[in-house]
C-alpha cells in the first residue's frame, strides 16, 4: 500500500518539475520557474526509488497508470479544466494495465 503514497508523491513532483518547464516555455514564466522545476524533478525520481519493486522497469511501468490518473487530477485542479469521459476512461484502462504489470502472477522461463 505505501507503494501507491509513492507512486503518488513522485507523479505530482514530476508533473510540477514539468509544469514549470511548460510555464516557462509555453506559458511565457520567466526562467526563474527552472528552478522549483528541477528541485521538483529531482524530488519526483527520488521518490520513486522508494517503491518496493525487485526491478525499476516493472515499477516505471506500474507508476504510469498513477501517474495518468494524477494528471488528470492536475489538469483539473491546477488547469482548470474539466477532464473528459474519454480521458477518465483510457486512465481506468491504464490503470488496469499497471495493476496487472505491479500485482500479476510471475513466471519464471522454463
Amino acid at each position: 500500500m505505501l507503494n501507491y503514497l509513492w507512486f503518488f508523491l513522485a507523479a505530482l513532483f514530476e508533473i510540477g518539475g514539468c509544469y514549470a518547464f511548460w510555464s516557462w516555455l509555453r506559458l511565457g514564466k520567466s526562467a526563474w520557474w527552472l528552478l522549483p522545476g528541477l528541485l521538483s524533478l529531482t524530488l519526483f525520481a527520488l521518490l520513486l526509488t522508494r517503491v518496493e519493486a525487485a526491478y525499476a522497469g516493472r515499477a516505471y511501468a506500474a507508476y504510469g497508470g498513477l501517474y495518468i490518473v494524477t494528471s488528470l487530477g492536475w489538469l483539473w485542479l491546477i488547469e482548470r479544466s474539466r477532464p473528459l469521459l474519454s480521458d477518465w476512461l483510457g486512465a481506468a484502462l491504464c490503470v488496469l494495465g499497471a495493476v496487472v504489470v505491479l500485482l500479476g502472477p510471475r513466471f519464471s522461463p522454463g
